[in-house]
């Protein structure tokens, strides 16, 4: 099955039966007409750049679910059924997602909102997957973290997505996940954003993994961790804005090795810490940052360079506000 199948409910979940009851689904009371076109604004075959784009741990960079068919959700039960199959898939989500706490996402998968999609009161588990490309969605309310990346997951990018109003972490990358790229994210009316290495005591599955690329995101007075970073080396953050964070923007701790360049820090009073709250230093570079009503960073020791694993070129920081907030977040793709 490889063309666009709209599915309104469990069902119509049977393989190859699935288009053909498509147009009879679509006369059902609680369900929209049925549509055979995908909007081109939401192609899901871009590809993934920074740690995400690279090719290792035996994978050709992030390709999520291109390849398999294209179906397109417009309830939480076939929506939570697609995410939880082994093959690969295209989910486009047409609509608000109700469900409480983490759900299962597997490997190979894109997960991308159309116009108005949301998922509220829970969230999406990576865990022990890989190749997964979650786009264009709106979380809000999670009961727990609204993405959390897990056990040994890796190739994972998230690109465009607002996130906000949860009750722990906004985007979680914990217990020796690695190869993760964060773009093009508005984050908002939240805590502890951003949390790579989930202990101080986890330092064996963690170090020299959490390899994480933040770029273009925009850090909308959020309070902390922007990311928090525990062991991982490098973690690359640049051409983010943040503005307004309470407590801190970027913290390296237990000899992470963090690069912060080119970003734009607005009214922060600690832009960048090494070593925070009882975890120990970590190492950190900063350069060519823009500091605006914001104090003084803290620096320590010298990073492995991102450029050994891909290549990128900066946006100047001064740029950075005006790029940001007008491309950061959902239907901006």
């Amino acid at each position: 099955m490889r063309e666009n199948t709209v599915i309104s409910r469990r069902t119509l979940l049977a393989g190859t039966a699935a288009t053909a009851l498509t147009a009879a689904a679509g006369t059902a009371a609680n369900a929209r007409p049925a549509t055979t076109t995908r909007p081109a604004w939401a192609a899901p075959f871009a590809t993934a750049d920074g740690f995400a784009g690279t090719d290792l741990l035996g994978q050709n960079g992030t390709t999520g679910g291109v390849g398999g068919p294209v179906v397109t959700v417009r309830d939480t039960e076939a929506f939570l059924d697609y995410c939880d199959r082994n093959e690969p898939y295209v989910i486009q989500v047409d609509g608000i997602m109700r469900f409480s706490s983490k759900r299962a996402l597997r490997s190979n998968k894109t997960v991308i909102g159309l116009p108005g999609a949301e998922i509220n009161g829970g969230g999406l588990d990576v865990y022990r997957r890989q190749n997964v490309i979650i786009r264009n969605l709106r979380f809000t309310g999670a009961d727990d973290d609204a993405i959390s990346i897990q056990q040994s997951s890796h190739h994972i990018w998230i690109d465009h997505c607002d996130l906000g109003n949860g009750a722990d972490g906004l985007v979680d990358i914990v217990r020796g996940a690695d190869l993760v790229t964060v773009s093009w994210c508005h984050f908002h009316d939240h805590s502890k954003t951003a949390l790579l290495g989930h202990s101080d005591s986890n330092a064996g599955p963690d170090t020299g993994r959490l390899r994480t690329t933040f770029h273009h995101n925009y850090f909308d007075g959020t309070a902390q961790r922007h990311p928090r970073v525990r062991f991982g080396e490098p973690i690359h953050v640049y051409n983010n804005y943040f503005r307004d964070n309470a407590l801190y923007g970027v913290a390296s701790t237990e000899n992470a090795g963090v690069l912060v360049e080119h970003n734009h820090f607005q009214n922060v009073a600690h832009p960048i810490y090494s070593g925070y709250d009882e975890s120990g230093p970590g190492r950190v570079v900063e350069r060519d940052n823009v500091y605006v009503g914001s104090g003084a960073p803290q620096t320590l020791g010298t990073v492995v360079e991102p450029r050994t694993y891909y290549a990128y070129t900066p946006d100047n920081a001064s740029s950075v506000p005006s790029l940001v907030t007008a491309g950061a977040g959902v239907g901006r793709i």
